[in-house]
């Protein structure tokens, strides 16, 4: 059974940086696409950024990114610490919300059909 446990959540005024933390135990971390999604109280859950991991075939992972994310947020991650991270960067007042790391057999996608979920983290943006 996968389990997925985030941190490094906070609360940040606007402009300010954050990098969430993603650890996956459980399974072998390099068959999984992984997401990170949030949501806000009264919204439905919306997708952040996800990541192929490519690295054991070619090297090379493919990411994906939220348009209202992109140049500010960055995914990555450590297959040897099987953790991955979301670096976010500029942090507006409307990045503020719960944010779940998600495991999806496969490969990742941009819906939320992913296999297992985290407890979720919160990130407060003030301003």
């Amino acid at each position: 059974q996968v389990q997925l446990v985030e941190s490094g959540g906070g609360l940040v005024q606007a402009g300010g940086s954050l990098r969430l933390s993603c650890a996956f135990s459980g399974r072998t971390f390099s068959g999984y696409g992984m997401g990170w999604f949030r949501q806000t109280p009264g919204k439905e859950r919306e997708f952040v950024a996800a990541i192929h991991w490519r690295a054991a075939i070619n090297g090379r992972d493919i990411t994906y990114y939220a348009d209202s994310v992109k140049g500010r947020f960055t995914i990555s991650g450590d297959n040897a610490k099987n953790t991955v991270y979301l670096q976010m960067n500029s942090l507006k007042i409307e990045d503020t919300g719960v944010y779940f790391c998600a495991a999806r057999r496969f490969g990742p996608t941009m819906t939320d059909d992913y296999n297992y979920w985290g407890q979720g983290t919160q990130v407060t943006v003030s301003s």
